[in-house]
């Protein structure tokens, strides 16, 4: 995979060798990078590689920078004169609303994961699980339109220029699922250098930029009649009202000048930061991150305005209509207009260069987003943790939506703004919840009207481009179906993340040992009293074969989140009168209740016998409760869970159920 991915993700470096021919070489090769969820500063142990910020800003600005190729080409479409006007409004919301609450985003998620981290910290149980896969499902749609959309704008720069060869030019499809599958093998080989790439990509993608504004401002000079034919088109829309009005309209068409933000969070682990503890070093790195953030925003800002105004004078209504030759390239077009072929070429280049670029930079925010959370939640198989598989996964999805869109740059733009509004707006809403639970009012006001305000540019662009949310949907339903049928087909894994006795229970395992065997009865705690074990340890003795004079441990899970997948185990030992009771808390009872057995055997060397009664009830109503609720037909399913741990049935913890 590129260090993109590489670094953002799970870091470490690749040595670029070829998988071994056999089945195991080649898995081996296929999981070795690996995407997992470390907090703090931990992250930052797992990255070989951090770089300054403004270098970094580099790599976001790929995806962020590059949208300069298509955006002043899709803004003429949409707004007609008005767009540079409609495009100031995208800078106001980006210096006073977005700016700020990303600052905030990058404060209270240090370790990349942005806005969704948030809301999942707000929206607990399976309320939360659901919000964010529907939230990653419009993640999914931001960047893998991202991939697609640069793709084929690059298309687009190729095909029109003079040189191109007609034979690959006139296959948009071919030529565009060629980049793309590039970009994917780039991911799969390895590739250390893409910070390093990125800089110099950025920096004369910029220059190439600012050489095309300022020769159309010297030509406004010298041609005053072009500006005042774009004047005249302006003050035909109406009175100062009806432009503004008018703008207003046309900006939630825009918001592609705004993507940029939440790729810059997803980043934030390759960000070089100071200090000798946790807390400085992640103080350090949000500074760094905040700056890479507001200088960014502020360079976009004022690209976005004059690429824009020099668009809207000079390119006509009909170069950007869907075919003409300005089309996703009005910048690319002024070049060859106002500099030859010769510059306007060089300016393809750089801007095919960068937006297929971009597509890595995109793949890199997927890749250190979706594998941290559905296989986490037991909604994706494990291997989906692996960089290689998922890089797969995206590049097919990527061709799949190439084809179906025909590599056409207008044709996606409505899901890409429906995408990046989507998760805009989520991090609208959780800074919001956030700055009113700090008991900051200035802060629960003006980011609830930035809120307003993208919620209003969602639904517009919904109603304007509905093949936006259709897209959307599709990941979203797809995302949920591979997430039910992976919770189910993980139910019966340990799913414990390590487990830890401590003094008490390691003295109660000690005194249990009866010539080799331990014998525990699993019990479901209802008063916790000395009766309660009594009674129980009576039942399980008519029930179940328990040597006569056996000492009894028992042990008892209590679930507190049933939507998470594992977590690690503390078991506590304690004792009600003369019982010696083991006690946990799982996300799930028979899961724990394996892995406790498991662990009890592994360490003490004995081999336990673990007790229960069967239950009463239709088996299909606790099955659902066991999925939802973590417990239900305990003894079938902790059986299951032992015999799939263990395959020596010599080995293995016995099961046994009486009644």
């Amino acid at each position: 995979m590129s260090a993109v991915g590489e670094q953002a993700a799970v870091g470490g470096e690749h040595d670029g060798s070829a998988p071994h021919p056999d089945g195991r070489g080649m898995r081996q090769w296929l999981l070795h990078h690996r995407v997992e969820s470390v907090p703090g500063r931990a992250a930052k142990h797992d990255h070989h590689d951090e770089h300054p910020w403004w270098k970094v800003m580099c790599l976001t600005g790929v995806d962020y920078f590059s949208t300069l190729s298509y955006l002043p080409g899709i803004a003429a479409l949409a707004a007609g004169a008005v767009s540079p006007l409609a495009t100031l409004l995208i800078v106001l919301l980006t210096l006073c609303g977005m700016l700020p609450m990303y600052r905030r985003v990058a404060a209270e998620s240090p370790s990349g994961q942005g806005s969704v981290a948030m809301l999942e910290r707000l929206l607990p149980f399976w309320k939360g699980k659901f919000f964010v896969l529907t939230l990653l499902g419009f993640v999914c749609t931001s960047w893998i339109i991202t991939i697609t959309l640069s793709a084929a704008d690059a298309t687009a720069h190729f095909a029109e220029n003079p040189f191109a060869p007609r034979g690959m030019a006139d296959h948009p499809v071919v030529v565009t699922v060629g980049l793309l599958l590039v970009l994917g093998a780039v991911f799969l080989i390895g590739f250390s250098e893409a910070v390093g790439v990125a800089v110099p990509l950025v920096a004369v993608f910029l220059a190439l930029n600012l050489v095309v504004v300022v020769v159309g401002a010297v030509h406004a000079i010298g041609q005053p009649v072009d500006v005042e034919r774009w004047v005249d088109a302006l003050f035909a829309v109406g009175g100062l009202d009806q432009i503004a009005f008018a703008a207003v309209l046309a900006f939630p068409l825009l918001v592609l000048g705004l993507s940029g933000f939440e790729t810059g969070v997803s980043m934030m682990p390759l960000i070089r930061a100071e200090g000798d503890d946790d807390e400085t070093y992640l103080k350090n790195r949000i500074a760094n991150t905040r700056k890479l953030l507001t200088t960014a925003a502020l360079i976009m800002s004022g690209y976005l305005i004059a690429t824009t105004l020099v668009t809207a004078i000079f390119v006509p209504p009909e170069a950007v209509a869907p075919g003409g030759p300005a089309n996703g390239r009005a910048l690319a077009y002024l070049a060859h207009m106002f500099l030859g072929n010769a510059f306007g070429t060089v300016y393809d280049v750089s801007s095919i260069l960068i937006l297929w670029f971009a597509g890595a930079s995109a793949m890199a925010g997927l890749i250190n987003i979706v594998p941290r959370y559905l296989p986490g939640y037991g909604m994706a198989p494990e291997w989906s943790r692996a960089v290689r598989p998922v890089v797969l996964v995206f590049t097919g999805v990527a061709v799949l939506i190439t084809w179906l869109f025909d590599a056409n740059v207008d044709a996606q733009a409505g899901a890409y703004a429906t995408g990046v509004l989507a998760m805009m707006m989520s991090a609208a809403f959780a800074v919001t919840v956030s700055a009113r639970r700090r008991g900051s009012r200035v802060g629960t006001v003006g980011f609830g009207l930035v809120t307003l305000i993208l919620v209003y540019a969602f639904f517009d662009n919904v109603v304007e481009k509905p093949d936006g949310i259709v897209i959307s949907l599709a990941f979203i339903a797809g995302i949920v179906a591979i997430s039910f049928v992976s919770r189910l087909a993980r139910a019966t894994e340990l799913r414990a993340d390590g487990i830890e006795f401590d003094e008490a229970a390691l003295r109660m395992i000690d005194e249990a040992d009866d010539a080799g065997n331990l014998h525990v009865i699993a019990n479901k705690i209802q008063a916790g009293d000395a009766d309660e074990y009594r009674e129980k340890e009576a039942e399980q003795r008519a029930l179940n074969p328990i040597p006569e004079n056996a000492k009894i441990l028992f042990v008892e899970v209590a679930v507190n989140d049933p939507s998470e997948f594992s977590k690690k185990l503390l078991v506590r030992g304690e004792t009600v009168d003369d019982y010696c009771v083991l006690r946990a808390e799982s996300t799930a009872v028979p899961n724990a209740l394996a892995a406790i057995m498991l662990r009890l055997r592994d360490d003490s060397g004995l081999r336990p016998h673990l007790y229960f009664q069967w239950s009463e009830g239709n088996p299909l109503a606790h099955l659902a409760r066991y999925v939802l609720f973590g417990q239900g037909e305990t003894a079938p399913v902790t059986r299951e869970v032992l015999r799939q741990a263990e395959p020596d049935l010599t080995r293995r913890p016995v099961v046994h159920v009486g009644g």
